[in-house]
């Protein structure tokens, strides 16, 4: 199955965007289905379904899948993977377009990694305020959600392309609400434990 033009803006914008949430799940599903032969990749992304680049996705993949369970643990595999999170959403999303032109290669990274960063930040800080809870099962079940987000988001931008462009908007829209209620919050704490002059 080839992809139009709609699709493959959806894809870009899916891609971006569940980078910021599970960067190996993106890569080893998007490159497992092309593998599989169920779509066949545009040519930027077809490197994913090579065995090595598959193996390797997978293996990270199960050891995201891991890290995101255990609480603390996942805070800081967060933080390391801001390192990579935004930029990949960025090269993901330019290969999914692959267009010749610069300027649409250019945007295409711009998009991804806009949208990469939005989720990887609402995820970070969410995840971070769900580590003060004593339970660990708001930690477990964020984290399920998370994966269960990744393959609908690229089904739907597989199957229903102006589907998924309505969905990347509003988790968009709803991650920088999230990010913002926090950060008042977080201001609001820091307010309060700062020494008050005499």
């Amino acid at each position: 199955m080839n992809l139009d033009t709609t699709q493959l803006v959806a894809l870009a914008a899916a891609l971006g965007w569940a980078s910021g949430l599970r960067l190996y799940a993106v890569l080893f599903i998007t490159g497992a289905i092309g593998f599989l032969g169920w779509v066949e990749l545009p040519p930027g992304l077809q490197i994913l379904q090579q065995p090595l680049v598959l193996g390797a996705s997978g293996l990270m993949s199960a050891v995201e899948f891991l890290a995101d369970k255990i609480p603390a643990v996942d805070t800081v595999w967060d933080g390391v993977q801001t390192l990579l999170r935004i930029p990949a959403g960025a090269a993901l999303a330019a290969a999914a377009i692959g267009a010749d032109s610069a300027t649409w290669t250019l945007l295409a990274a711009l998009l991804g990694g806009g949208l990469a960063a939005s989720a990887h930040a609402a995820k970070a800080s969410v995840r971070a305020a769900a580590n003060t809870s004593p339970e660990p099962f708001s930690n477990v079940a964020l984290s399920l959600a998370g994966d269960a987000a990744v393959p609908a988001l690229l089904w739907l931008a597989w199957q229903h392309p102006v589907a998924a462009i309505a969905a990347v908007a509003l988790a968009t829209v709803a991650c920088l609400v999230v990010v913002a209620v926090l950060w008042r919050v977080l201001k609001g704490l820091l307010a309060r434990w700062r020494p008050r002059p005499s």
